[in-house]
């Protein structure tokens, strides 16, 4: 699988070319592919869809597009690839091996190509990189300002790299190529002087004066005649160049750009430098990413390269074997000193590092000034006409590394960290290149370079699993590998099956002093007191993302100081913010966590905290009904509950937080909290509703099963009711009808009408869908009673909604259509609920067509469906287009009702 931005946008498979669709879809494809694996947000789509204000079905319309691109990657079996577009909160993210991205492929060839001594080599890799382009960047996407400014940066880097493979040329003597190169670029860009200037000193050193003359006036007339200006120093130093008859072969031609690091071959350093690197790590793979990634920063005006990432993620591997292989590019040789910023043993002082590195520059040690200050200032001036590299190892804090950066323009600096260093982001322009876990397959390929490839190749999947419960960290990869290495007889499925217990994992990741929890500890001591109490409770978290809220009720304290803490976790690495106000823990890092934290009572915090979110949620989705249930009794109110300003926020939170509420469930199930367990699952009955044929049966299941266990019939007729509506919503009567014969009895039992009411409703479908219309029929009456009784509009509409279902299956569509107009108009329609309005417009509509009255039937139909899709409820849209579809022939109509059937697909 291939995906293509070099020329017309596209997915490439073995199979052919993927029909992507309209030009919008395209402009969708092209924002992802543009950051992969990083989130793109729905309002950024909207910018790269619509030139002005997008329309207000803006974001249906962006979901449409959305599913209709999953389910072409599904039919490419894109998963096989490692490509998933997921949905991560209030955006998109493709998550995909950038390998598979030919602009991915395009910019390593370039950057690999600007690194070699050897010119040959370098056009060969500029010749490759070239030939991935095939046209103008982004064709056949919509040309949104978005779109355009993107495709103008791709082809300026296409041209640069033009330039450059011109001079590669130049470089190797061979200037007719490069002008054979440079003239088609010219001739298409006429007003790009460096084009210009490069081909006329190409010209010049291939003999060919008078053309190099001719294509200077050519220039010249076009910029005055186009921009009224006149050629500006680069063209005119090689026009000038050109009339004196020079031609310097051992010169690259103008505008080429500036010198990029040369590789440095096999070997020892070259003679008479200082190279204090550690040696050349072992069994390192993978990172060819990362390691291009520092390539590109350390290329400019004294670079700072600022390289961070977690604990045990191989920060300081990368960096020494980035600089091994570029050892060529700092003649005047490579310093390192390892700060120990966390490490049971002390910071050196300032002096000490500045000591060895005057000492290895040659200064004589009674000339090593004693103050930190005058070494720093002497350091600066040393370096101030060198290239030199200077790695500075395990920074704690910017501070630390500040005092002992070089003085010299040619000097290019490292400095790895644990935490962020933003003080050196914006006081010394470092360039953040953060490392993360490896990719599966680098995984498995580090444990193959220390087991063996053949050890690894006979358990292939035993080697993925172990890969995966060391969540690709590669000091946890390593301490595993250590532990099979050194017992050959130990199978990697017997590894597996240890690690798989969490109570052991870490320590069977720990050997002698080296290990996960070592380095972890080492990063932890550093925290404040306060933040290393939230991050202890964090270990109590059953699920896998956590907002403010929930880290505020875990720890006992304020969303406010909760957030503060989190952030100051995720510049430690120590937690990873995934959204706003949205982090996530690392599967080692949760496990340690959880071995600091004896807090017994944090757990039914965040579980409180939970249901009265859920509370809260369900009351801005469906404003004005009654609360699905009631709080516990020993219930503990939160700090701080989440506000939701309307309808959208709140299913937005469910649809974001829908996993982590189910874990939240099982959990509070497996822990006796039962009471709890059934509440959080019932609190997500909107998302339900919206969403029925998602699979909710399971956890449904889960919250009957806590419901008896917590003795508690109102809360189980509850649960029977919504279980019984979505089995028969999946096509599975009896089982409904099986669960719902008991809910009404239970909620008459307690005295819950409404409860009752809902569950007669329910379980009136199940025996319409059996044969027993006439007892659906008066199931619903009497629901309809109950409900009018106690003053609950939104059941009695129900109830008389499905009333008029029973009366058209029956074939009275008089009585249905009476049914449901005197639904629509109970107590005036501005209370109603969006799917109770949708769902009385289908029937009525559906009515008026069997009564023959056609055109006010399709009126009403579309009114539903309309109103469906502009607010997402994709079941209703699919109810309402279906029955319009019965006297229509319109392919929109038809291409709506399948785009709303596929995003209804669990």
């Amino acid at each position: 699988m291939e995906f293509r931005l070099l020329g017309a946008v596209s997915v490439a498979t073995e199979a052919g070319e993927l029909s992507v669709g309209p030009a919008k879809r395209r402009s969708l494809l092209t924002a992802l592919l543009l950051r992969p694996n990083r989130p793109v947000t729905v309002e950024h789509l909207m910018v790269t869809l619509w030139d002005d204000e997008p329309p207000l079905r803006a974001r249906t319309v962006i979901q449409g597009h959305v599913s209709r691109l999953r389910a072409l990657l599904a039919e490419a079996d894109a998963r096989a690839f490692g490509v998933e577009l997921a949905t991560q909160g209030a955006a998109y993210v493709l998550r995909m091996p950038e390998s598979l991205l030919d602009a991915h492929r395009f910019e390593e060839l370039v950057t690999l190509a600007g690194s070699q001594r050897a010119s040959a080599d370098a056009v060969a890799l500029y010749e490759e990189a070239l030939s991935l382009w095939q046209g103008p960047a982004l064709t056949g996407a919509y040309p949104s300002p978005t779109v355009v400014a993107a495709a103008e940066a791709l082809e300026e880097r296409r041209l640069t790299s033009v330039e450059l493979l011109a001079a590669a040329y130049a470089r190797l003597g061979e200037h007719a190529r490069a002008a054979a190169v440079l003239r088609a670029e010219a001739a298409a860009h006429p007003l790009r002087e460096s084009l210009s200037a490069a081909l006329m000193t190409a010209l010049q050193r291939a003999g060919r004066r008078s053309e190099a003359l001719d294509w200077y006036h050519r220039t010249r007339r076009l910029l005055a005649d186009e921009l009224g200006v006149d050629p500006g120093p680069e063209l005119a130093d090689a026009y000038a160049v050109a009339l004196r008859g020079e031609g310097d072969e051992a010169q690259p031609a103008p505008g080429a750009g500036a010198p990029r690091l040369p590789s440095a071959p096999p070997g020892a350093p070259l003679p008479g430098t200082v190279d204090l690197l550690p040696r050349m790590p072992r069994g390192f793979h993978g990172r060819a990413a990362e390691l291009a990634a520092l390539s590109r920063a350390a290329v400019g005006t004294a670079p700072l390269c600022l390289v961070t990432g977690p604990a045990g993620v191989g920060k300081t591997a990368l960096v020494v074997r980035w600089a091994h292989r570029h050892r060529a590019g700092f003649p005047d040789g490579l310093l390192y000193a390892d700060l120990r910023g966390f490490s049971d043993t002390r910071e050196p002082a300032h002096l000490e590092v500045l000591r060895e590195f005057l000492l290895a520059l040659q200064v004589a040690p009674r000339q090593v000034p004693e103050s930190a200050q005058a070494a720093s200032a002497l350091f600066r001036c040393l370096t101030a006409d060198r290239q030199l590299l200077v790695v500075l190892d395990n920074a704690r804090d910017s501070a630390q590394a500040r005092e002992l950066l070089p003085g010299g323009a040619r000097c290019v600096t490292v400095v790895t960290s644990r935490n962020r260093l933003h003080g050196l982001i914006a006081s010394d322009a470092a360039r953040p290149v953060p490392v993360d876990v490896l990719e599966p397959a680098d995984s498995t390929a580090l444990l193959a370079a220390v087991l063996g490839p053949e050890r690894v190749a006979a358990e292939e999947a035993a080697a993925r699993r172990l890969a995966e419960l060391c969540g690709g960290l590669p000091l946890a990869l390593r301490v595993a590998a250590a532990r099979l290495a050194d017992q050959p007889g130990w199978s990697l499925e017997a590894m597996s099956a240890e690690l798989s217990d969490e109570s052991r994992r870490l320590h069977l990741l720990d050997v002698e002093d080296t290990g996960v929890r070592a380095a972890l500890r080492l990063t932890v001591r550093g925290l404040p007191d306060g933040v290393a109490h939230h991050f202890a409770h964090l270990g109590r978290y059953p699920g896998t993302h956590v907002d403010r809220y929930a880290v505020a009720a875990l720890a006992g304290t304020d969303p406010e100081t909760a957030e503060a803490a989190m952030d100051q976790l995720a510049a430690a690495h120590l937690v990873i913010r995934t959204a706003p106000n949205r982090w996530t823990l690392h599967d080692l890092v949760r496990l340690y966590a959880r071995g600091l934290d004896a807090d017994s009572e944090a757990l039914v915090r965040v579980l409180d905290q939970c249901v009265a979110t859920a509370l809260a949620a369900a009351g801005a989705a469906e404003p004005g009904e009654e609360e699905c249930f009631a709080l516990p009794a020993d219930f503990r109110q939160p700090p701080a509950i989440r506000a939701f300003a309307g309808r959208d926020q709140a299913m937005a939170w469910y649809a974001a937080e829908r996993e982590d509420l189910a874990l939240l469930a099982g959990a509070a199930h497996a822990a006796g909290w039962h009471g709890r367990a059934w509440r959080i699952v019932l609190g997500l009955w909107p998302l339900m509703v919206w969403r029925v044929r998602d699979s909710w049966a399971p956890l449904l299941g889960l919250a009957l099963a806590a419901a008896r266990a917590d003795a508690e019939p109102r809360g189980e007729s509850r649960v029977l009711a919504l279980l019984g509506w979505v089995l028969i919503e999946e096509g599975r009567p009896r089982e409904a009808a099986a669960h719902l014969e008991a809910a009404p009895d239970l909620a008459r039992r307690v005295g819950d009408r409404r409860a009752e009411a809902t569950a007669l409703v329910n379980l009136s479908l199940a025996q319409a869908a059996l044969g027993s219309l006439d007892e659906a029929e008066q199931g619903c009456v009497r629901a309809a009673e109950l409900a009018r009784a106690v003053g609950d509009r939104h059941t009695e509409r129900l109830a008389m909604y499905h009333l008029a279902r029973h009366q058209l299956d029956a074939r009275r569509p008089r009585e249905a259509l009476e049914t449901a107009l005197a639904a629509l108009g109970l107590a005036g329609e501005p209370d109603i609920s969006v799917a109770s309005r949708v769902l009385l417009l289908s029937a009525a509509g559906e009515a008026l067509l069997d009564l023959g009255e056609q055109e006010q039937g399709v009126r009403r139909l579309e009114d539903a469906a309309r109103e469906a899709e502009a607010c997402g409820y994709d079941d209703g849209a699919v109810r309402a287009l279906g029955v319009l579809l019965r006297v229509s022939a319109d392919v929109g109509v038809r291409a709506r009702y399948e785009a709303a059937r596929r995003r209804c697909r669990p």
